[in-house]
């Protein structure tokens, strides 16, 4: 199910006459006329109401006799919600556009010719500038934390105040005095 559909599907299920034409036809399949005596709507209600359910996929119909009958559409209803949330967004694209825009912006403001300028307040920003220093470690190898501290001190002064962040933020973990990169 497309984001889209699901939307639809979403619109029309928060029709309470919709709501009772669905449990209806989960019991058995019936006609507009039935529909309506049963919950006591009219016949143009009724069609109104299957026309929005029948473009969002939630019913289907077949000729029997001289009546078109409606059904619940099982299958569309099997889907559970977490599987539609899962499901890659119709704008996933222009989402990810967006962060890489906002963290491209974050670095131009905090580094000037490769140091930082400051330590960001904001966690989400702090975040982006240590995520680029961590870029100047290789995954694999161990540092000491003079290696660590003369690594961090061509980006900024105060290396222990980085250190420490980028191992609270699980960028780099340390054994006793030693360092490495988290991948």
């Amino acid at each position: 199910m497309t984001e889209s559909e699901a939307i639809s599907l979403f619109k029309c299920l928060a029709d309470k006459s919709r709501l009772q034409i669905l449990k209806s036809l989960a019991v058995e399949d019936m006609y507009v006329e039935r529909l309506a005596e049963r919950l006591g709507l009219t016949a143009p209600t009724i069609s109104f109401h299957l026309k929005k359910l029948w473009d969002a996929g939630a019913v289907t119909s077949y000729k029997n006799q001289y009546y078109m009958m409606y059904s619940l559409n099982k299958e569309i209803f099997g889907i559970s919600i977490l599987e539609i949330l899962q499901q890659e967004s119709d704008e996933a694209q222009e989402q990810a556009q967006r962060d890489a825009e906002y963290r491209q912006k974050v670095i131009d403001a905090f580094f000037e010719y490769g140091k930082l300028k400051a330590i960001p307040t904001q966690l989400k920003k702090e975040r982006i500038v240590l995520e680029v220093i961590a870029e100047a470690f290789e995954f694999d190898r161990m540092y000491s934390e003079r290696e660590v501290n003369i690594i961090i001190a061509d980006f900024h002064d105060d290396f222990c105040t980085i250190r420490r962040d980028m191992v609270s933020e699980r960028l780099l973990d340390r054994n006793g005095m030693e360092y490495w990169r988290m991948k």
